[in-house]
């Protein structure tokens, strides 16, 4: 895909955007074998434009909320609330890349997107690493995480990543 040419932006522009973290008190404490909790955090955040309001939602840290707020509002705000068409390709140590694997992100929207459940241009290959680029035709933040279900103490991972 191409870098985005805000002067050829065609849907309503972004007016606003804001989050906030809620800390949620789970029923009894929680472990995944290598750390223990008694509370979940949910990020959410509300992007206006022309009238209308889009919601989303993650589970993360707080952090995320202010990094949203402190970082991210700057570059969002102003750009268009129009779809966005993603392609990710995935790339290996040992074989050629593979992909784009193509989604349409509809406006003021979140989107879960699992890579295990990718099948065009073909299936994802498990238990092999790999690394990922995410590219889309507009601005757009993606937070991307892994769940390494390989071994019975599972891993999880997370990352927010944004336009610079």
């Amino acid at each position: 895909m191409s870098r985005i040419n805000r002067l050829n932006f065609i849907g309503p522009p972004i007016d606003k955007i804001r989050s906030a973290a809620f800390r949620i008190p789970t029923a009894t404490p929680e472990s995944d074998g290598t750390l223990e909790w008694a509370s979940t955090t949910l990020v959410l955040v509300e992007a206006e434009a022309d009238g209308k309001t889009g919601i989303g939602f993650s589970y993360a840290d707080t952090a995320t909320a202010r990094l949203i707020n402190d970082k991210l509002a700057d570059i969002v705000v102003g750009c268009d609330a129009q779809d966005a068409h993603v392609e990710v390709t995935l790339f290996f140590s040992d074989r050629d890349p593979v992909g784009p694997y193509r989604f349409t992100v509809n406006a003021l929207r979140t989107k879960h997107v699992r890579f295990n459940e990718f099948t065009d241009p073909e299936p994802v290959p498990h238990n092999t690493d790999y690394a990922s680029v995410i590219e889309s035709d507009v601005p757009i933040v993606v937070q991307h995480t892994r769940l390494d279900s390989r071994q019975t103490a599972l891993a999880l991972m997370t990352t927010v990543a944004y336009p610079a």
